[in-house]
């Protein structure tokens, strides 16, 4: 009989890539969580990790387990669901989690929302970074969370997450009250070519937008500053400094001398959000309520 506890702590090494970060996550020490494996490995009687440089990589073997694995966890979570879901009113606490735009604009209204209708429900909000809120989902710290779609997120067939569409925020160019585009309603990409542009640092998803939008537009940037905080990047715009392209739920300093144009033509750069649960406890009757709140406040969003 395997012991799901051993099976917990490989999954972890699977999804944090080491050893230490699966520990850390569980909250033990790096030696009980490699012992664990060694037990589980000497029960099966097979080789789950084998070491590459100064890490550890999974075999074969151990990519076959973590198969089954994921598939037994959703199917307790599942299972936990329709145990819960024969009680009365929703209740207990609910983790949620979420990048700042979907906790400004869509989980801090819900929230308002459950506590009105579900007043046996304690809800506890957490910003953080959408790989963050992934790992808090996995960890069992989060029960549910909306997060962006971006290029390092877990793709939607992940046995792992049940992801699903949101809302679409389209981008919107903004620019300074006296540049000379200000006064247009829309405006195509193509046509600002020739713009100083300003940017999300590295890595980001903001960044991320922007390049993807102009290579669609066919030409590349001149990135002449950059920024990761929108009232930042609203600041630079105002004065003049160059132009961005802004989510049009993200909320920018209201007292700045800025425009929003609309996007034409056919490269509308847009972000989806989607909403994000551990496998199998979707129909978790207070998760579900909270997912019911959240739908509202994004339909009424979009």
């Amino acid at each position: 009989m395997i012991d799901l506890r051993r099976l917990h702590v490989l999954r972890a090494v699977a999804h944090y890539g080491t050893v230490t970060g699966a520990a850390k996550a569980l909250h033990m020490s790096a030696s009980a969580a490699s012992q664990q494996i060694r037990q589980l490995a000497k029960e099966l009687q097979v080789t789950l990790l084998e070491p590459q440089g100064r890490n550890v990589r999974l075999t074969a073997a151990a990519h076959t387990l973590l198969s089954h694995a994921d598939a037994i966890e959703a199917r307790w979570r599942r299972a936990e669901s329709e145990l819960y879901a024969t009680g009365d009113e929703p209740g207990g606490e609910l983790r949620l989690c979420g990048f700042p735009t979907a906790i400004a604009t869509i989980l801090a209204p819900a929230t308002e929302q459950l506590r009105s209708r579900h007043p046996a429900i304690e809800v506890r909000l957490k910003e953080a970074e959408v790989s963050e809120c992934f790992d808090l989902l996995f960890s069992g710290d989060a029960d549910l969370a909306v997060v962006e779609a971006t290029l390092d997120s877990p793709p939607l067939d992940d046995i792992r997450f049940d992801q699903r569409p949101l809302l679409d925020d389209p981008f919107d160019v903004v620019v300074s009250a006296d540049h000379p585009l200000a006064d247009r309603a829309a405006i195509a990409l193509t046509e600002l070519a020739r713009e100083r542009w300003i940017l999300g640092l590295t890595g980001s998803t903001f960044r991320q937008h922007t390049l993807a939008a102009c290579s669609n537009a066919g030409f590349s940037p001149f990135v002449a500053h950059e920024a990761c905080d929108w009232s930042v990047v609203a600041t630079l715009v105002a004065h003049g400094l160059g132009i961005a392209i802004v989510p049009r739920l993200a909320q920018l300093p209201p007292n700045l001398p800025l425009r929003r144009i609309a996007v034409d033509g056919p490269y509308r750069p847009v972000r989806h959000f989607l909403s994000s649960t551990r496998r199998g406890s979707r129909e978790h009757p207070t998760i579900a309520a909270a997912l019911t709140a959240i739908g509202e406040v994004a339909a009424a969003r979009e």
